[in-house]
């Protein structure tokens, strides 16, 4: 990711030498990229996610406890053809997907999906509650928990949401032409660097792989709770029709309704805070 991130800035760099040196007579008032109101874009990428410790409540018919200040990971794929490309496996890695439409030439709205994936860590944490399970599978964690430290393993509770914390949303956002910003005027037709930021706001739609207590797992996409984001990015656009976006987005997460196993009684709820850096890249055209 670094080393693409620089590739990019070097190219940038080159390009916009060229594009001072190549100046044509055209008004920059005429130029296609001179103005994004009507357009819509749409781009397909990667992202990594770091996420805040959090409190994860368990609740079920024989058991209510809640393990205190979780730690967790993403699970990224190792970069490949195979994983990335391969037609028949791109929504495997960690991606993001949207559309949007320019209502001016600063400002547009589009929809999307950052999915993402969260794995609660193998870890010692403090859990409180109880558990009273009658069946003799799991009936070796019975018992009163005061702040208790216990060792999170797959013998007592696995959680993540791998396919994934799937944040269905909705943006706002703002973008400039940097060189106008800045004073400076080139053909961006030929090449265009834009900074944006946005507001959004969605639904968490997970297909939550949970083990607790041995218990079989529900494994089907459900509507868990909400998430609000902020982010802040530059775009590289070529030849007025394409283009490479990097951003970077902070944002909460809560859901207060995360389905377990098959019965209905068991479920789980937790809120924490996301940083999650990603590399997009799109097209952008006048309807």
């Amino acid at each position: 990711m670094k080393k693409l991130i620089l590739g990019l800035l070097v190219l940038s760099v080159m390009l916009f030498g060229k594009s001072l040196k190549a100046q044509t007579a055209t008004s920059a008032t005429d130029l296609y990229t001179s103005h994004n109101k009507g357009k819509i874009f749409v781009y397909w990428g990667w992202n990594r996610g770091y996420y805040t410790k959090s409190d994860i409540h368990f609740t079920g018919s024989d058991y209510d406890f809640t393990i205190k200040d979780a730690k967790a990971h993403d699970k990224p794929k190792p970069i490949s053809f195979k994983n990335y490309l391969q037609p028949d496996r791109v929504t495997i890695p960690q991606t993001n997907f949207r559309i949007g439409y320019f209502i001016s030439d600063h400002y547009n709205i589009s929809a999307g999906i950052d999915h993402m994936k969260y794995v609660m860590s193998y870890q010692t944490a403090n859990v409180s509650g109880y558990i009273d399970v009658s069946s003799p599978v799991g009936d070796e964690y019975n018992g009163v928990y005061d702040n208790t430290p216990t060792q999170i393993d797959d013998n007592f509770v696995h959680l993540e949401h791998t396919d994934g914390l799937n944040y269905v949303n909705f943006e706002f956002s703002r973008y400039d032409d940097l060189g106008k910003l800045l004073g400076f005027e080139w053909n961006t037709d030929i090449f265009q660097i834009n900074i944006t930021e946005g507001v959004g706001i969605g639904a968490l739609v997970p297909k939550t792989n949970a083990t607790i207590l041995d218990r079989e797992r529900y494994d089907q996409f459900h509507l868990a709770g909400f998430g609000l984001s902020l982010k802040q990015g530059i775009n590289f656009t070529f030849f007025k029709y394409f283009f490479v976006q990097v951003e970077a987005k902070e944002g909460y997460i809560n859901m207060p309704n995360i389905r377990t196993t098959h019965s209905r009684s068991d479920k789980a709820s937790q809120d924490f805070f996301y940083f999650q850096p990603s590399i997009m890249f799109g097209g952008i055209f006048r309807l």
